[in-house]
């Protein structure tokens, strides 16, 4: 019968040993390699709403009624400030995924837009976390028009 733990150390010293079961063992051991790292979903979609949202020309993150309902729930106090709406993501072990939905600015270039959030998102999700990221969707959804202010209408057209 073979022993699980095999001494890698000089001399035979068990200081250091690979268990099939366990990785690496011992005290010579670097710290990075006891233990494992496992990253929630929300932490990611955190990373990539602000990272999204810190490029010139976004004018917000979500879609329609995303943004409507976050509208409300941003007035809430202590709801938080949704850095999430309009990021889903999804995390495995060692990669992620990102899907993100932006509304832009008029007048500015939509390639250009989407080019500098895939860029940063990546970058700030990659450095952050270092998981791969294998992709990052980009859908845009609405333009936000210099005169189309989030106020909301004071009466009805008809009195």
């Amino acid at each position: 019968m073979t022993d699980n733990i095999t001494s890698v150390g000089g001399g035979g010293r068990p200081d250091t040993a690979v268990s099939a079961l366990k990785g690496r063992t011992g005290p010579g051991t670097p710290a990075e390699t006891r233990g494992r790292t496992t990253i929630a979903d929300g932490v990611v979609a955190k990373i990539a709403g602000m990272a999204a949202r810190e490029v010139q020309g976004v004018y917000s993150l979500g879609a329609g009624m995303a943004r409507a309902l976050g509208a409300v729930r941003d007035r809430v106090p202590g709801a938080g400030a949704g850095v999430t709406r309009g990021v889903k993501v999804e995390v495995g072990e060692r990669q992620a995924a990102v899907d993100l939905e932006i509304v832009v600015e008029y007048g500015v270039s939509i390639v250009d837009v989407a080019g500098g959030v895939r860029t940063n998102v990546i970058s700030a999700v990659e450095r952050m976390t270092g998981l791969e990221v294998v992709e990052v969707n980009i859908a845009v959804n609405d333009v936000h028009l210099p005169d189309d202010e989030d106020a909301e209408p004071d009466e009805g057209r008809v009195r």
